[in-house]
């Protein structure tokens, strides 16, 4: 089963693993074509004025920006998963889980990141930010990976079964050919938003705790503090709908 699940916007600092380099990313193959995305990114991190800065980062204060000034050449790096700094990477609490655990996640969870693209749990990352939904210039990142990458993805996962918990803006990056399962959070009756996340981040961890390699599989599971009220089934997906209590 492979896991399709969203970045954050929050990353932490730092690294001790190598630079970064294609044999660190999945799709070597295609590191070229991130390779330009990087360099519009890196020449306009260089050669832009503050505006563009602004809107390319989020931030408000200037100074903020030298932390993202340096190079990727010696930047270090560190895994993907552990980049990432939000609520649902908080509630995956990676760092927790035995060894065993965090190598299901790094080889079966494929993650979009709005600079990178698509990239493995366990792929090492530089610190930087990006705006969701910036552009780099003319570059829109998430229209330039659908349309280059969208064919390796399909043959990458193959005939695995897919369950995307990513959040709706990712299926810009990618949509698979093959039907997918998602879920839903409901309490008291309504759909949750912002908390949604850290429920994906908690199922993410329960999935990996239990080494879950199925749909039918994560079903049976019982998950803490989630109750299973419905299964909605149409051709190309599969919504499965959590109560929490």
């Amino acid at each position: 089963m492979i896991i399709l699940f969203a970045p954050s916007e929050g990353k932490r600092e730092g690294g001790n693993l190598p630079p970064l380099n294609q044999e660190n990313l999945i799709l070597p193959e295609l590191y070229s074509k991130r390779f330009e995305v990087i360099q519009q990114y890196e020449q306009l991190i260089q050669d832009g004025n503050e505006q563009q800065l602004f809107d390319l980062f989020g931030l408000k204060d200037s100074r903020e920006y030298e932390r993202y000034k340096q190079s990727f050449d010696t930047q270090p790096t560190m895994k993907a998963i552990e980049r990432y700094d939000g609520v649902a990477y908080d509630y995956l609490n990676y760092t927790t889980l035995s060894s065993e655990q965090q190598h299901y996640l790094d080889t079966n969870v494929i993650l979009f990141s709005n600079l990178f693209g698509p990239i493995r749990a366990g792929d090492s990352l530089p610190d930087y930010k990006l705006k969701q939904g910036s552009s780099i210039g003319s570059l829109v990142p998430e229209k330039f990976y659908k349309e280059h990458f969208t064919v390796a993805l399909d043959a990458y996962i193959g005939e695995e079964e897919v369950l995307d918990i990513r959040a709706g803006f990712y299926d810009k990056f990618y949509i698979p050919k093959q039907p997918i399962t998602t879920l839903k959070f409901l309490k008291e009756g309504k759909v949750i938003s912002h908390w949604a996340k850290a429920y994906r981040g908690a199922v993410l961890r329960e999935i990996a705790q239990h080494q879950i390699n199925s749909i039918s599989a994560l079903l049976a599971l019982n998950i803490e503090g989630l109750n299973l009220v419905e299964i909605i089934e149409t051709k190309k997906k599969k919504e499965i709908i959590y109560a929490i209590h």
